[in-house]
């Protein structure tokens, strides 16, 4: 796992634990690469019905398999316009989270799980 130095968790308002940095990120800057579990399709029902299902990604060729990412990667909470991306890199089983704007420290990194910023569709949880 690679990652900027200064993440650390703490709470987020109204979200329970989130992921924050203590230095100044720049736009594009890659703030982690967190390789993942690969859960495969057959498996991914079971998901559905533990704690682990607020925490994976969608994956594969078809997105019908899922991978949780390690690192602070499934930490990330979900905002509407976030700050960061994440980048699904299947050639090397990671998920690369992104900055899309530049971020304080002490603030809040959020991704909008949907992939796109502005995405202001439902979330599933």
């Amino acid at each position: 796992m690679n990652q900027i130095p200064g993440l650390y968790i703490a709470d987020s308002e109204e979200k329970g634990r989130g992921v924050f940095t203590s230095i100044d990120i720049s736009v594009d800057d890659i703030i982690e690469v967190c390789p993942i579990i690969k859960i495969s399709k057959v498996q991914l029902p079971i998901i559905h019905k533990t704690v682990l299902h607020d925490y994976y990604f969608l994956w594969g060729e078809h997105m019908d398999e899922c991978a949780i990412a390690l690192g602070f990667g499934s930490l990330y909470n979900h905002e509407v316009y976030p700050n960061a991306n994440f980048i699904l890199d299947s050639e090397n089983d990671t998920i690369d989270i992104v900055a899309i704007r530049n971020i304080g420290a002490g603030e809040e990194i959020t991704l909008n799980y949907h992939g796109e910023s502005g995405d202001e569709e439902s979330l599933w949880f």
